[in-house]
């Protein structure tokens, strides 16, 4: 099992000091934190893809580039890529090349992404999200198993004799991990291909994530990769920990109390509760300290099976 940070690229407002700081100054603070990542021993940053304020990861791929040749043995995956709005034959070649020159310490993770305008940025109808979801991969999948592709869909131009650069290296296209929270189309598509499927829980209730998780297990065997146990699960959570639950609770505080993600909802009282107990509603999300976040997060086992991965946030609502 693999632990990894990722960041959704957010530039907040620190709620304990008032200061917002500048694109420039969260670019490089991110970059620290993937090496502090390496340095501390985890697997994994993530970065996500973001084209409005208030993020700064537009590019997540030549982010992404940076942090692999300041790092030896770190994996770096974007979390995630918009399958919808980006051309899946620039990803295709964006990824090779990352693949290239990280040495193969990369995976993508591909998604719809959250914000509705992007679409219309970029030429895309978000009626028709799922479909292009769906038809992209498709694409991006036989262009790095193919040499040559010849194709034909509704949301692009056609391919004749078409040849993506550079090709995989070492003919082993990078691993795919298909990230939803609530769509068992993404799952099933997923599950086909024998790739990884990954569940950002960090809002919803273990209920939700474990049917869509073992539902993605189901397919994943009916298709012939192997047993359920043996798909490829990754979890997105989130924490945040102090030497002891007290000081986590109050140093965590005015960022709850500030935090646009948490939307006006329950009280910080009312959601560690919602986090503590033998069956937390919220298993994946920890408030205390590192012992209690290590022994919630291994027992987590969703379905049948066990993780692949669980990646956690850093810097959410802009706690340095």
């Amino acid at each position: 099992m693999q632990f990894g940070i990722f960041s959704v690229s957010d530039i907040t407002r620190d709620p304990t000091t008032d200061y917002t700081p500048s694109e420039a100054e969260r670019i490089d603070a991110i970059v620290k934190i993937a090496q502090k990542t390496e340095e501390v021993g985890m697997d994994v940053f993530a970065i996500g893809e973001h084209h409005n304020p208030p993020f700064f990861s537009s590019a997540p791929s030549t982010l992404l580039a940076y942090i692999a040749a300041t790092t030896k043995r770190l994996t770096v995956t974007t979390s995630t890529t918009l399958i919808t709005t980006n051309d899946p034959v620039r990803i295709a070649e964006e990824y090779a090349m990352l693949q290239h020159l990280s040495k193969g310490r990369m995976d993508l993770m591909i998604g719809r992404g959250n914000t509705a305008p992007v679409y219309p940025w970029f030429g895309q109808d978000i009626r028709e999200g799922l479909p292009l979801a769906l038809e992209n991969y498709n694409l991006l999948h036989r262009l790095w198993r193919e040499d040559v592709v010849d194709w034909k869909g509704k949301f692009r131009g056609p391919l004749q004799g078409f040849t993506s650069i550079p090709r995989p290296l070492d003919d082993v296209p990078p691993f795919v991990w298909h990230g939803s929270i609530r769509t068992p189309e993404i799952a099933e598509q997923a599950a086909y291909y024998g790739d990884g499927f990954f569940a950002n829980n960090i809002f919803w209730p273990k209920e939700h994530y474990m049917r869509l998780i073992r539902f993605y297990r189901q397919r994943y065997a009916h298709y012939g990769h192997g047993t359920e146990k043996q798909a490829i699960v990754g979890l997105g959570g989130q924490a945040y920990l102090a030497r002891n639950s007290q000081d986590a609770k109050k140093e965590f505080r005015p960022y709850f109390n500030a935090a646009p993600v948490y939307g006006n909802g329950p009280s910080m009282e009312d959601f560690t509760e919602l986090l503590s107990g033998e069956t937390p509603t919220y298993p994946t999300a920890a408030l205390g300290t590192v012992e209690l976040a290590v022994d919630r997060w291994a027992g987590v086992s969703p379905g049948s099976g066990t993780l692949a991965a669980f990646v956690t946030p850093a810097q959410l609502d802009a706690i340095p």
